[in-house]
């Protein structure tokens, strides 16, 4: 059970560890839930019948593990509402411009914010079809869904990101404006009065 444990730890932690980080966005409590998937499959090894891949297998365990830990928060839009640490995040491309690199990390911020518009079924169906790669039926497979409740799930979370990121563009539009109304206005007063 040893070299089993420990082929899994090397094979899949980062995936694991990626997958809860993302759904409670706190990286302490993302490794407190990557123990307890670790344990639960230590406990429940000797029943994986290898239906499905054993990466499917752990990110099932791993989603039940952020479900669970979701319904013992008292306040559990709270805690879905916290940020994302861009600073702990790795940028793949070296090869950007800087602000390259700025623009793209402020999209990816405003999709995880986004993201936390989303129930939970929808934030693990985006997650694991579009971070982790995962196809329909691996999807299904992972949470326990059919293929055309991760279907309709992925289309109702992409209508909702959709939504929140269009209602974001119009805030930030707006205050665009009222910055640049407040400029024209600074400098309207400062050439009448010279």
């Amino acid at each position: 059970m040893e070299e089993t444990f420990q082929r899994i730890y090397e094979n899949y932690h980062n995936d694991i560890f990626q997958f809860l980080f993302y759904m409670v966005k706190d990286k302490s409590q993302a490794e407190d839930l990557v123990q307890e998937v670790y344990i639960r499959v230590l406990k429940s090894y000797k029943n994986f019948e290898g239906r499905s891949s054993e990466k499917t297998w752990l990110l099932s365990i791993a989603r039940h593990v952020a479900i669970d830990w979701f319904r013992k928060q008292q306040t559990l839009r709270q805690r879905m509402l916290g940020t994302f640490d861009w600073d702990k995040q790795e940028i793949k491309d070296s090869q950007q411009l800087p602000d390259e690199l700025v623009e793209q990390n402020e999209n990816l911020q405003e999709i995880y914010n986004a993201l936390d518009e989303c129930t939970i079924d929808q934030r693990s169906v985006i997650i694991l079809r579009f971070i982790h790669g995962f196809s329909i039926s691996e999807t299904a497979e992972a949470l326990t869904f059919s293929e055309s409740k991760v279907k309709t799930t992925q289309h109702r979370g992409l209508k909702s990101l959709r939504k929140h990121l269009e209602l974001l563009k119009e805030e930030q539009g707006f205050e665009e404006e009222r910055v640049e109304r407040r400029t024209d206005k600074g400098i309207t007063k400062s050439t009448s009065n010279s």
